[in-house]
């Protein structure tokens, strides 16, 4: 992680998964779990199932984009910024929380799936010409962009590939 002040952000749309649970949560040294995603913050059912893959000791909440300001000012009077671990399902809601003022230095891509009209990047991430317009506009205001799919891994992309 590059800054030990700010919350850990990750798009991944497979969002609650054991790769988050078992490499990325331990990695980070997160103490709490922000899952947002407007269509599961109203699936109450997928929560549970997705609250199953959480060990005792991590904690998990689920919030609309809108509301992602107010859970992490609401979870940092629990733990410190740097415990915050965000999961995003797409570059576009993470550019909305980015747009809403949720700070973070750090964009970890992880894995977006394949769709037609989608340019292979590696074996996990597939770009729409929106995802790339959208990871553009966040590199522009200074996010770094983190393309790996586990955290021992190197970053094997340069975003300079985004743009290509």
């Amino acid at each position: 992680m590059e800054d030990n002040n700010k919350v850990w952000v990750r798009i991944d749309n497979r969002l609650i998964h054991g790769q988050i649970v078992e490499t990325w949560v331990p990695y980070c040294k997160s103490k709490y779990i922000i899952v947002a995603n407007d269509e599961l913050c109203e699936d109450e059912l997928r929560q549970e199932i997705m609250k199953l893959a959480i060990p005792a000791d991590l904690r998990i909440t689920f919030c609309s984009i809108r509301d992602i300001i107010k859970t992490v000012k609401n979870i940092e009077q629990e733990v410190v910024s740097s415990q915050i671990f965000i999961l995003f399902a797409t570059c576009e809601d993470a550019k909305k929380a980015f747009d809403r003022g949720l700070e973070f230095y750090t964009l970890n891509i992880g894995n977006l799936h394949y769709a037609p009209g989608k340019r292979q990047l590696c074996d996990h991430i597939f770009l729409s010409p929106d995802d790339i317009t959208c990871l553009k506009y966040l590199k522009d205001q200074g996010i770094n962009l983190d393309l790996r799919c586990v955290p021992n891994n190197p970053v094997s992309i340069k975003d300079e590939q985004l743009w290509d």
